[in-house]
């Protein structure tokens, strides 16, 4: 796991850097613009470079760091072009110190200009650069953008270069990741340790590739400092993986019963119930109503059907719930919901059946979800359930708007496991997991070819299965949650982004298990 820090916690490293350490601010700014110096030149091979490199200076102490960063490349033999925000008489400390150097280095060498930006015409004389650094405000954005932020940011974002974020994108808060208008930046160099928002919603979009800048301190200093949230990393989900004994058979290797499909939404169900055998499960038993068995296609998995209900029933019931004890006391795991309905009959029979599932292992997903939006849930007991909602369903167990949710993502996330015992996974770019315990896991894994219809019962089956062969539930949802979209990424080598489907990723997950055995034994 790599942990994630907050923008305080990174501010206070710092403070520790200077007061504690002894080390004056000017030589942290320095140890932390040739980091971002070096780590840009090697990242895009800025050697050939014959255009100049540019930089947007913004007020404070990130802007100081652009401007040593630019220093950096004019001694290297580059030509810069510098558009600030602000000049002598309105930097101070460290900024002020890089900015004179920068001015009178300029003079002497002749190898690039300090435009004072005074309206979006200025952002011209940018245009031709091979590189734009965004130096505007670092951790310093919490709201909306400003003007002239907001402006220059959505023009620089049209230009067709190279864009390299220091320590955070502009626009982007680095605690939530939460960001109406941001730099879309190609590398973000992110100083000190990594920051939280980097990696979800505008972040996961925005930041790039993010780089660990160094700033002067040991590791030791953020070793000794807690946190709750984590990337999960390919190790974390191969040692995960359940241990396969050489003695198995069907009953051992992890049961699952998949309650799930309606009439109208057959592909859902099978989906579900045949990615938990792709991951290992010995039996995957998918219970449908006895009377729609009729609209479900041979799926060529080898699932079991179960039937409940009278002949001429069609949807889950509470009717069905006596037949599926049995079957219910057999599972290792439980997947409930995924193309289930919503008639009243249906959503009744879930509120029901929930309250009988105590005890079992449940992944609650899609359908199975309605029922308790609008804080319904919080009058049952879900402790120790997996709801796994994408972020429109979470924003309806809650009661507030997706745009709301987008704001502070892990924090309602962890919120709402600490308020109910269970665990999330946050289906989205990335997918989230929280613990009862309030820890966050965001996926490392994953891309833009998984925005397709089953993707996310493909993850509910791939949990149930790899649930119930496990005997830890932290370890099985992370292994289950990273198998699920490296999958796809492994697809997307060869078949691309744009043509990958739920059953691809279904059929090459033993695949991707196999990868990661080779990666690591």
């Amino acid at each position: 796991m790599i942990p994630l820090f907050s923008s305080a916690q990174n501010r206070e490293a710092d403070n520790y850097a200077i007061n504690k350490l002894g080390i004056p601010g000017p030589v942290l700014m320095e140890n932390a613009s040739r980091s971002i110096y070096e780590i840009s030149v090697t990242e895009f091979d800025l050697s050939d470079t014959v255009n100049p490199v540019g930089f947007l200076i913004g007020k404070g102490n990130n802007g100081g760091d652009g401007l040593a960063v630019a220093r950096h490349f004019v001694n290297a033999g580059f030509r810069v072009t510098v558009v600030a925000l602000a000049d002598e008489t309105i930097l101070t400390g460290d900024a002020l110190l890089n900015y004179k150097i920068l001015k009178n280095l300029l003079e002497v060498t002749k190898s690039g200009v300090i435009v004072k930006y005074k309206s979006p015409r200025d952002l011209n004389k940018l245009r031709d650069c091979s590189v734009i650094y965004d130096a505007l405000l670092g951790t310093g954005a919490k709201g909306a953008l400003r003007e002239p932020y907001r402006t220059i940011i959505e023009k620089i974002n049209l230009f067709n270069t190279i864009k390299i974020a220091i320590d955070v994108p502009t626009g982007l808060n680095a605690d939530t990741g939460f960001g109406e208008t941001v730099f879309n930046a190609h590398l973000t160099v992110s100083l000190g340790e990594f920051k939280r928002g980097l990696f979800i919603e505008s972040g996961k979009a925005f930041a790039g590739k993010v780089v660990k800048g160094y700033i002067g301190i040991g590791e030791e200093y953020f070793d000794a400092l807690e946190t709750d949230t984590f990337l999960i990393e390919p190790e974390d989900a191969f040692l995960s993986l359940p241990k396969r004994k050489k003695n198995l058979h069907k009953y051992s290797a992890g049961k699952v019963l998949t309650i799930a499909g309606s009439p109208m939404m057959t592909g859902a169900a099978i989906f579900t119930a045949s990615s938990a055998f792709y991951v290992g499960a010995g039996a995957s038993v998918l219970a449908i109503a006895k009377g729609a068995r009729k609209y479900f296609n041979d799926d060529n998995v080898g699932l079991v059907y179960f039937g409940y209900g009278s002949k001429n029933d069609e949807v889950f019931n509470t009717a069905a719930i006596n037949d599926l004890s049995e079957k219910i006391a057999w599972a290792d795991a439980v997947a409930l919901g995924p193309g289930l309905g919503r008639a009243k009959e249906t959503t009744e029979a879930v509120k029901s059946l929930v309250q009988k599932l105590r005890g079992k292992r449940v992944i609650l997903d899609a359908d199975g979800l309605y029922p308790f939006n609008n804080g319904e849930y919080e009058n049952y007991d879900l402790r120790d359930f997996v709801l796994t909602p994408h972020h429109g369903e979470f924003a309806a167990l809650l009661g507030i708007s997706v745009s709301e949710l987008q704001k502070d993502l892990l924090g309602y996330g962890k919120r709402f496991v600490e308020k109910t015992g269970a665990w999330l996974v946050l289906k989205g770019a990335p997918t989230i997991v929280f613990s009862p315990e309030g820890e966050a896991f965001v996926n490392s894994a994953g891309n833009s070819g998984m925005a397709k219809f089953g993707s996310g019962d493909v993850l509910t089956g791939t949990l149930a299965g790899v649930i119930a062969q496990s005997e830890e539930l932290e370890d099985a949802i992370i292994s289950a949650v990273y198998l699920h979209s490296l999958s796809a990424d492994l697809l997307a080598r060869e078949k691309t982004e744009y043509g990958l489907t739920a059953k691809d990723i279904i059929r090459n997950l033993p695949q991707t298990i196999g990868f990661l055995n080779e990666s690591f034994i």
